[in-house]
């Protein structure tokens, strides 16, 4: 049964399904975790933040590694990672330790996940990969959809600590059937960027830093100002390593492909929209609204739900329209859906967020998997784990930066309290920016998918 293709997929979505869980399922747990472990709405941000920042920052490192030394050799040091940080996280009894290796986790995911969508575009080829990306997608999409339910669940029958504890347990039988999956190996060994990493990492720890505490410590308090200033230092420091290097792991030249460029900045806008949503507007329906939990959570499925249905649609309309159309117009929808979204206030009814809510769901539904199916072929073979690593540092990224700065307008507009007065001005200035945004994209991921079109075809969607 060794190297089997549907081994390979059960494996490999097992792992990816955990993954937006433990995000998900973590910002629903919040609430207790503050309580329990008496914490500030900083520290608790961290939970979150810390988990996405070292997920986001990593990518690049740990997709350098996969290539170098192995998918399967990194994707099971990264599994086994994020269940031991998992079981951790459902033992710690003080805030700094919850986040410590709520980070640790995020490393962990990080080589995981870059490892994942590599093995998978290293086994499945033809019209077999458009399809195995599609259910990839889907599972993701289940990951975000159910999180929140699965999480609450867990929360009443036992506690906050179960949300972690389950995605670990499901995560050590991944690491069970590791031993099933394919390994590729590099013709040449190489050297792992360690400069380049430490950089990236480090001013993207600054920058969420300087974010999330910025409303606490005041933003013009010394630390914030010298946060930003250094993490801008680092990223620019950072790019000059890369360019000087032979073997960069931010391949550089891959952002002079207009269809790379533009499927990076699809899934970044797109993702900046989904994952705060889904982070504060729980929050906003069940402190001012004045729904229950369970309405709450009946609510938020009309976002996710569509991300479960319509990765499988996308696959299907490849084969009637171009892909660089379907990922255009989910980038359009899902600016609609935030525009619309802007009718949120305290009186708002389930049936009134409905169609804002379903519309941004079915955009992001049918960008998720494509994005990574057409950024992974987009660049050569045995570069397919840095490109995967390439299109999550820049999804994970900008999810982290958004969800930090979503966190820290609604800290400002709300006094640290996440209740209105306050609550829906704040979300209806964070609504209106992300229509901007992806109005924006759209216009410029257009651009540079119709500009690769023309230049020749750098990478085919198989269908059929």
């Amino acid at each position: 049964m060794r190297n089997h293709p549907a081994i390979v997929l059960v494996v490999v979505l097992l792992s990816t399904l955990s993954l937006p869980v433990s995000l998900t399922g973590a910002s629903v747990a919040l609430p207790d975790i503050g309580r329990d472990l008496d914490a500030g709405l900083a520290g608790v941000q961290w939970v979150i933040n810390g988990y996405n920042a070292t997920f986001a920052s990593f990518m690049l490192a740990t997709g350098a590694l996969a290539d170098l030394f192995g998918r399967r050799r990194v994707f099971a040091t990264g599994v086994a990672i994020f269940a031991g940080a998992g079981l951790l996280a459902a033992v710690a009894d003080d805030i700094l330790l919850l986040d410590v290796v709520r980070a640790l986790a995020g490393v962990g995911a990080a080589a995981a996940a870059t490892s994942a969508a590599a093995i998978l575009a290293g086994t499945f080829h033809g019209a077999a990969r458009t399809r195995a990306f599609s259910v990839f997608g889907t599972t993701i999409g289940v990951g975000l959809a159910f999180g929140p339910s699965i999480a609450g669940l867990l929360i009443d029958t036992f506690s906050w600590r179960a949300v972690f504890a389950a995605p670990a347990v499901a995560a050590l039988l991944v690491l069970a059937l590791v031993p099933l999956l394919p390994e590729s190996r590099p013709s040449q060994a190489g050297r792992v960027d360690w400069v380049g990493t430490a950089s990236f990492t480090a001013g993207l720890l600054l920058l969420i830093f300087g974010f999330v505490q910025g409303p606490e410590f005041g933003w013009a308090d010394p630390r914030i100002i010298a946060a930003f200033a250094t993490a801008a230092a680092l990223l620019v420091f950072f790019v000059r390593v890369q360019r000087r290097r032979v073997d960069p792991m931010f391949d550089l030249a891959l952002l002079a492909n207009p269809q790379f460029l533009g499927i990076c900045l699809a899934a970044a806008t797109i993702i900046s929209v989904l994952v705060p949503l889904l982070v504060y507007l729980p929050s906003y329906l069940t402190t001012v609204v004045g729904l229950s939990s369970g309405a709450a959570g009946a609510t938020l499925i009309l976002l996710t739900a569509p991300t479960v249905v319509f990765p499988l649609l996308s696959g299907v309309l490849t084969r009637v329209m171009p892909a660089s159309l379907v990922i255009v117009v989910s980038v359009a929808t899902v600016a609609v859906g935030a525009a619309w979204a802007t009718v949120l206030a305290p009186t708002s009814s389930t049936a009134a967020l409905a169609g804002p809510l379903l519309t941004i769901g079915v955009g992001i539904g049918l960008s998720i998997g494509l994005l990574d199916a057409l950024a992974i072929g987009s660049v050569a073979p045995h570069r397919a784990a840095t490109g995967a690593g390439m299109i999550n540092t820049a999804r994970l990224a900008s999810e982290t930066i958004a969800i930090a700065v979503v966190g820290a307008v609604l800290a400002s507009t709300t006094g640290g309290r996440l209740a209105d007065p306050g609550f829906t001005g704040g979300l209806r200035t964070v609504l209106w920016s992300m229509a901007a945004v992806l109005a924006c994209s759209t216009v410029v991921t257009a651009v540079l998918l119709r500009r690769a079109r023309s230049a020749g075809p750098v990478e085919k969607v198989a269908t059929g």
